[in-house]
């Protein structure tokens, strides 16, 4: 949730603000019960702090402060609504929570309500950027390159969804999947956006992880330890994946002293344990695999059979046919360019007119010595992308070939 004055407050208090909206957010959408309205509210409790704190000072219960003001500005906002007489009177009845503003923090159950089962991906991820990661809807837009008025039009559709549902926290395993998903799919398009003419939006990217440490730390589950580990070990490797002129440079090529060593530490240390935490799913083998491929100093040196071993594992646990895909690389690089081909022929009925097979053929074929058929599949890969860096890369690859 953004903070808008004219009067920009210190460094600090911005970012005590920020850490504190989510929490706020939650604990008055959990009392009201109306999400649009209490965002209304909390926006303008934010407005009141970043004006009077500066003046007055801060108040020694600053999370306290903001939940009162934003309670009584709903309240008021209610009374004010004649039309809602009924709604008026239960929110009048009803004590401001004092006593709770200690003994719960609500950002977590807000983030489950913001990825609800009954948004969509696309829709949910919005919401959380905006109700939990504090971005505004004109930069969610931007970084999803559509018009402001369309995203503040989704997510106000996603909000209205949400009236009237749960606010209970539910961790049960499919809801949990679902956060997950989302905070997976947010991450990936921050680190290599699907269109657009930059590779990484690192704002995406770094909220995704901040989200995901937060589930962490109050449901320390084998799953999520293993989401925060793939996206800490694949984040790790961000600034060699881009030369100086913003081209690709593929993983084998990467200067991996470029590599952020620290995060590779700590990504290593969560996938081990995340490894040994069962049920074994999806997210903690992509950790083992992004772990294998992070603690080598060369390219050469990675151990691809145990590596391939993973992939096997995934495909038999999600059936998903990016993960085939990328077995198909593995296998390539264990028994040769044909082995790949081979494990890739399936894949024309589930990834028909997908550029990332045509870009994984033109690759194999190139380590197959058949130059002019990998250039035909990298020059299909680049018409199929909406990417503009993989696009310049893909067709950079086909003109080296012919």
């Amino acid at each position: 949730m953004p903070i808008s004055t004219t009067s920009e407050p210190d460094g600090e208090l911005e970012d005590l603000l920020r850490e504190l909206t989510p929490r706020v957010l939650g604990a008055v959408v959990r009392w009201s019960g109306d999400f649009a309205a209490a965002e209304d509210a909390v926006q303008e409790a934010l407005l009141a702090a970043a004006t009077t704190w500066p003046r007055d000072g801060r108040p020694d219960n600053p999370k306290s402060w903001l939940i009162q003001t934003a309670s009584r500005r709903l309240i008021d906002e209610v009374r004010q609504q004649q039309a809602r007489r009924r709604r008026e009177e239960r929110a009048a009845l009803r004590e401001v929570p004092v006593g709770e503003v200690e003994e719960y923090d609500d950002t977590l159950r807000l983030l489950f309500l913001c990825c609800h089962p009954t948004l969509t991906p696309a829709s949910a991820i919005a919401l959380t950027l905006r109700a939990v990661g504090g971005l505004t809807t004109a930069e969610i837009a931007t970084a999803y390159l559509v018009p402001e008025a369309t995203m503040a039009q989704r997510i106000s559709r996603a909000k209205s969804k949400l009236k009237g549902s749960s606010f209970e926290l539910d961790a049960d395993p499919d809801r949990l999947r679902n956060v997950l998903h989302v905070l997976y799919l947010m991450f990936n398009e921050g680190y290599t956006s699907t269109s657009g003419p930059e590779l990484h939006r690192s704002d995406l990217s770094s909220e995704a992880i901040r989200l995901t440490r937060a589930v962490r730390t109050q449901l320390p589950d084998g799953q999520v330890t293993g989401l925060l580990a793939l996206m800490l070990l694949t984040d790790a490797r961000r600034a060699a994946r881009t030369g100086k002129g913003g081209e690709i440079i593929p993983l084998a090529e990467q200067d991996r002293s470029l590599w952020d060593h620290d995060a590779i530490t700590e990504g290593v240390a969560l996938a081990v344990e995340a490894f040994g935490t069962p049920p074994l799913g999806e997210y903690q083998i992509q950790a083992a695999i992004a772990a294998l491929h992070d603690e080598v100093d060369r390219a050469e040196d990675t151990d691809w059979p145990q590596i391939l071993g993973l992939y096997g594992l995934l495909e038999d646990l999600s059936g998903n046919p990016m993960v085939k895909l990328n077995r198909a690389i593995a296998a390539a690089m264990v028994d040769g360019p044909d082995a790949g081909l081979k494990l890739l022929a399936p894949l024309d009925d589930e990834l028909a007119g997908h550029y990332r097979l045509d870009a994984t053929r033109g690759h194999l074929y190139e380590m197959r010595g058949d130059h002019e058929t990998a250039a035909e599949h990298f020059r299909a890969a680049a018409r199929g992308t909406t990417s503009l860096p993989e696009r310049d890369y893909l067709m950079t690859k086909a003109a080296s070939l012919t």
